[in-house]
């Protein structure tokens, strides 16, 4: 119990100076807009891990005699679409997503448990021990009831639909290419903020160097804010904290 109570006090502690830090950063900007993220290379952020996946042998380019066609062109001409570490290209995020599901459980259960003596027993048991009309016969009796009865429906709809440019950050030894892109908006003292990463086959990338978000594999797409707006809809520093410690 005591190792419990100091525990939620120091994350109480740690929470209380994490809301204190963050306060201070909110004071500094209070009257101005929120400031945007520099632009930085994705492989220098913080939790970047370079992506590793089953590769098949590698097979070596070569050309023919007398041809200009090497083995692994996509096409006679140079390609323009993205294909290297550092290209750029589009990706057209649509999502569509709905579901719906509704859930109904109840049980119910009970018991009844009695336990008693007779014969010779139960008679110098009643003589003996127990007072006067109380019989050995119904000693004890047990009963028991539980109901539960739950009810859960879910209804949700989302759909996002917009562009944003990536760039590829690594190319794969088979070919496909990682790619990472991220946009920040702001509007009226809001940041609105777009992330997507992931990896794309190249002959899925269409000729004007575009690519749908349902062709990234291992996609990682998040669409979020901050300012004022967001502020206002989180809880506060103290109410997250203690639903974390509180343990009803």
């Amino acid at each position: 119990m005591i190792r419990s109570l100091s525990t939620a006090f120091t994350l109480t502690a740690i929470g209380l100076s994490l809301a204190a830090c963050g306060a201070a950063d909110r004071l500094s900007q209070v009257g101005q807009q929120p400031p945007l993220n520099a632009i930085q290379d994705p492989t220098t952020m913080p939790g970047y891990r370079p992506v590793q996946m089953p590769m098949p042998a590698p097979q070596p380019a070569h050309y023919n005699a007398n041809s200009l066609w090497k083995s692994g062109n996509r096409a006679f001409f140079e390609d323009q679409r993205a294909s290297r570490v550092g290209d750029l290209l589009t990706v057209m995020v649509t999502i569509s997503d709905k579901a719906q599901f509704d859930n109904q459980t109840e049980r119910s259960r009970s018991g009844s448990d009695s336990a008693g003596a007779g014969g010779a027993l139960g008679t110098a048991i009643d003589t003996v021990f127990l007072p006067a009309g109380v019989s050995a016969s119904n000693l004890a009796t047990l009963n028991g009831a539980s109901n539960f009865k739950g009810n859960g429906t879910i209804d949700r709809k989302e759909t996002l639909k917009t562009t944003v440019a990536a760039v590829v950050t690594q190319v794969l030894p088979n070919g496909n290419l990682v790619i990472e892109g991220r946009q920040e908006v702001r509007v009226n003292f809001e940041v609105r903020e777009l992330v997507v990463a992931g990896v794309v086959r190249p002959q899925d990338i269409q000729a004007n160097n575009t690519i749908a978000s349902e062709k990234i594999a291992e996609a990682r797409i998040g669409y979020g804010g901050r300012g004022q707006i967001t502020d206002v809809q989180q809880p506060r520093y103290g109410a997250q904290v203690m639903d974390i410690i509180l343990p009803f």
